[in-house]
């Protein structure tokens, strides 16, 4: 029995990408910014007002006080007489108690407490012989309330209370308000428009890097994204760029080096091809026989040759970290020497060396000895009949200097920049002959790099080549 699953609900490309997350964000922030700063402000303005309101007040109550306190008895008509001398206190309110807490004086006309028992906590708290301030901001009005005792010789005769309540104000508090939020909103609008904007145009260029990293996985490498500005993207955008352009050098060097490895491995086997079907098509005798197999054993060990230096190349391109050791390349330089002796004496060239002691490098052994070996090898191959190899080994105080000096035909000059090059050889026939598939110095290059070495060539003084090889020297 199988399920059937529901299909997902796929978003849209505008949904799914990172420009509404952004534009989101940005809102967001601004939002929280907006309302923090409406509250900021609407909670500074009240406080302003609350501070002017409590210092008008307390003035006008200190001035009151002041007034009554010569009068000996309150409930008297002085009382009244008293307050409406006093052409500055203009209140909402204004109450005059005794002791007790019994209104001795209201200015209201309507809703009079005079004689009557008042029960107002701010007047509590002043008959207590504390001064009392209170403000409240509500339905379109601030009503500020304050009360102050009336004391002589250290005994509360009474206490007075002041009410001021004032709409001009609050209508204030509330232009303000609406000033600022209008303002809020209008600039919320302009940020939500401001974060479309620049979250669009981050995506479209950030889209374009997509679209070229696209172009490449299907191969194509000459794409280059264009970016406009001085920011991160920008940089990124060159850091692809040149990627890209690292990525089709190694894509042609790749194919560069099939090609040549196929050729090269297409020779040897075409060679013992055509010897093997000769000697199974045709008659031939014991002798022609040997010699034929004698040239296809010749054939398969060229081609073991170059697979061995296919394998090599493929390893220092793996960048596989051999262990290196502390090691005296003079013994080195010896041993290839030695091992090489044979065809020297073959083909006639003599092998010069002047080794110099102390000569410690830290590499692979194994690295320096082939490294060696191939310059060596190559000097007596292709030098002439008679001619020398000299080996020389120096330290000038920082270095290790190798070099490889023989006495050939030499090198064109135009040639010597290629030198290094896989599978490239100066002369073709020549080297072919000489078993030669021009690798040996694309593997002295690369062992030497990876050894923290400079190989380098030059034309002899009168004729031939010279190989320079430098290692730091290592010191305990």
């Amino acid at each position: 029995m199988g399920t059937i699953s529901k299909p997902e609900k796929k978003l849209s490309p505008f949904l799914r990408s990172s420009q509404l997350r952004f534009a989101i964000a940005y809102i967001l922030i601004t939002a929280v910014v907006l309302f923090l700063l409406n509250i900021y402000t609407s909670s500074t303005m009240r406080r302003m007002i609350f501070n002017a309101q409590r210092q008008s007040l307390e003035e006008k109550a200190k001035l009151m006080t002041s007034a009554l306190l010569p009068i000996d008895d309150l409930a008297s008509a002085d009382t009244e007489l008293t307050i409406n001398s006093l052409d500055d206190l203009r209140t909402t309110r204004t109450v005059v108690t005794d002791a007790e807490g019994v209104a001795l004086y209201d200015s209201l006309t309507v809703g009079s407490a005079a004689g009557a028992q008042v029960d107002f906590p701010e007047l509590s708290t002043a008959l207590e012989g504390q001064d009392v301030f209170y403000s409240v901001y509500g339905d379109g009005a601030i009503e500020s309330r304050v009360s102050m005792p009336l004391m002589r010789g250290g005994r509360v005769r009474g206490a007075v209370y002041l009410m001021q309540r004032s709409t001009e104000q609050a209508q204030l508090i509330d232009a303000l308000q609406t000033n600022v939020l209008r303002l809020s909103i209008a600039l919320e609008i302009v940020v939500i428009l401001i974060s479309l904007l620049f979250s669009t145009a981050f995506s479209r260029r950030l889209r374009r890097i997509m679209q070229s990293i696209r172009r490449m996985r299907e191969g194509d490498y000459s794409y280059k994204v264009q970016m406009r500005g001085h920011d991160e993207l920008d940089l990124l955008g060159r850091e692809f760029n040149n990627l890209a352009e690292r990525l089709e050098e190694s894509e042609q060097v790749r194919r560069q080096f099939v090609s040549d490895a196929s050729h090269e491995l297409k020779t040897p086997l075409a060679s013992i091809k055509l010897l093997s079907d000769s000697i199974l098509q045709n008659e031939m005798d014991v002798g022609t026989q040997r010699e034929f197999i004698g040239d296809i054993g010749r054939e398969a060990d060229r081609l073991g040759r170059l697979s061995q230096k296919l394998l090599t190349l493929t390893k220092l391109d793996s960048a596989v970290e051999s262990e290196c050791e502390v090691i005296d390349a003079a013994a080195t330089v010896r041993k290839v020497t030695r091992m090489l002796a044979p065809l020297a004496d073959l083909r006639g060239v003599t092998l010069d060396c002047a080794l110099a002691d102390g000569c410690t490098v830290k590499t692979v052994e194994d690295d320096l000895y082939q490294i060696v070996f191939n310059l060596t090898e190559n000097a007596i191959k292709y030098n002439r009949d008679g001619g020398s190899v000299h080996l020389t080994l120096t330290e000038n105080g920082q270095n290790v200097i190798l070099t490889v000096a023989d006495t050939g035909v030499g090198i064109p000059e135009a040639a010597m920049e290629h030198i290094f090059e896989r599978f490239y050889r100066v002369d073709k026939a020549r080297s072919r002959a000489a078993g030669g598939a021009g690798l040996g110095l694309s593997i002295v290059h690369d062992m030497v790099k990876r050894n923290s070495g400079a190989v380098t060539v030059s034309a002899g003084k009168e004729c031939g080549t010279v190989f320079t090889v430098t290692f730091p020297l290592f010191k305990e």
